[in-house]
């Protein structure tokens, strides 16, 4: 309908993410399971597909284990690919100048909410 927003699936509440800090969440809804990145850098959170461009395995090995030890960087621990937090952008590894996959988050009263896309027949 015109003027409906699509649903929406709140993860958590921005403060139970260490800041800097990543935390992986896995979301199933009617027709699809994803399986997702929530970084937080300050008052700003940008999520991602869980699934490196290099191979499409996941970022972790350790559950909510995605940052480097500075919490710069999120890095895919199969083989060693460095992304920026910001906008996914691989700086460093075998898959450099690709990007992860993003999907559309958003801040409402300090929860950070998954916005779903319809899928439209």
């Amino acid at each position: 309908m015109p003027g409906t927003h699509p649903p929406a699936v709140t993860l958590c509440r921005i403060d139970e993410i260490d800041d800097p800090g990543a935390r992986g969440f896995e979301v199933s809804g009617s027709n699809e399971h994803l399986d997702i990145i929530v970084v937080r850098q300050g008052d700003s959170v940008h999520g991602y597909i869980n699934s490196c461009p290099h191979q499409g395995t996941p970022l972790e090995t350790f559950p909510d284990r995605f940052l480097s030890r500075d919490g710069r960087e999120l890095i895919c621990s199969t083989h060693g690919a460095r992304f920026q937090p910001a906008d996914g952008l691989c700086t460093g590894g075998p898959c450099k100048g690709k990007r992860l996959a993003p999907i559309q988050l958003g801040l409402e009263d300090g929860c950070i909410r998954l916005h779903l896309q319809r899928n439209h027949r």
